[in-house]
């Protein structure tokens, strides 16, 4: 029932297209099919976490998680359908910002991280409809999963997915090491996890954000979580002198080792940052993330229109995506 526009990404575990679901009387909606890899569906173990994680994340909706709205089969291809987000996950954003050489300001950095404390607080709160926690931790809490529209709204992506990702291991080792890099100490060791092992995860991209140095790292997959449970953290001004110590004191009990005395909700990081960005010279909002987005990525959007209407989307429904968006 949807219709294939363009592929829009693809991975060690699926391939993601852009789709649209027509209805009567000229009704549309755009959305995002994950469809996963052949030789994963073939496996039955793969395939029975999949399904129960994506009805698990159906039940969560909220506006800074992306919402899973469908999953389906054809011809024995598994696929979930997602709500379509117009922008560019945070793996994309910072490596542009660069490459322009235009330091990603600290504040959004901060904003950014304050919208995915709102979303996780609310997966890891949500319990079924007999007030029974569902305990969800998203487990892969990771730049490419933290994505950001070009209207300047945050979205984490992949809840549900990530318990039933993490029990293949056809997956390819660079992405292997690229995901293990973010991972928390406990999840490293094999423990139970709880929501603060996502607390620990968004305290590594966010440091990542706003130092430019990338905490752990190793030639090898048995180093980098060697560095995870056994490495020095070092304080962020050590790389940047001039981050502000309310800001550091947010990373370093985010980072915390010990799950204890870590952050022991994602509400109570989101307030400190927000009490932070609150009493700061400069306070962004949406509209500030959607300006500075449109800006890194004009040429993109300008390349993204011509694509569309090469692809034969009608004249009409394929505006300037810059103005739609307005």
């Amino acid at each position: 029932k949807y219709q294939i526009i363009e592929r829009i990404a693809s991975g060690g575990m699926a391939e993601v297209f852009k789709a649209r679901l027509e209805g009567i009387g000229g009704f549309h909606r755009t959305y995002a099919i994950k469809r996963i890899l052949p030789h994963l569906t073939s496996n039955p173990e793969f395939v029975d976490l999949l399904v129960d994680e994506a009805k698990v994340a159906g039940l969560l909706s909220h506006a800074n998680i992306v919402q899973i709205l469908d999953l389906g089969s054809v011809d024995e291809h598994y696929f979930i359908a997602m709500e379509y987000i117009f922008g560019r996950d945070m793996r994309r954003i910072i490596p542009k910002a660069d490459g322009m050489g235009i330091p990603f300001p600290m504040v959004y950095a901060l904003k950014i991280a304050s919208n995915c404390c709102e979303g996780l607080y609310y997966a890891h709160q949500k319990t079924d409809i007999y007030g029974n926690p569902l305990n969800i931790v998203h487990r892969d809490v990771t730049p490419e999963n933290i994505f950001v529209s070009f209207d300047g709204t945050v979205k984490v992506l992949d809840f549900g997915i990530a318990k039933a990702a993490n029990q293949i291991e056809q997956t390819k080792a660079g992405e292997i090491k690229g995901k293990l890099s973010y991972m928390s100490p406990e999840q490293c060791m094999g423990k139970p996890l709880d929501h603060r092992s996502d607390i620990f995860s968004l305290g590594v991209v966010l440091y990542e954000w706003i130092t430019g140095f990338k905490l752990f790292t190793g030639e090898s997959e048995v180093g980098i979580l060697k560095s995870i449970t056994e490495g020095k953290i070092y304080a962020p001004s050590y790389f940047k002198a001039d981050i502000p110590e309310a800001v550091e004191k947010i990373l370093m009990k985010a980072l915390e080792k010990d799950r204890e005395k870590r952050y022991q909700s994602a509400w109570d990081m989101q307030y400190d940052i927000d009490q932070f960005l609150s009493q700061y010279e400069f306070t962004p909002s949406n509209i500030h993330l959607s300006n500075f987005l449109k800006q890194l990525f004009s040429d993109e959007l300008e390349e993204e229109k011509k694509r569309l209407q090469r692809s034969g989307v009608p004249a009409g429904e394929a505006p300037d995506p810059i103005e739609e968006l307005e």
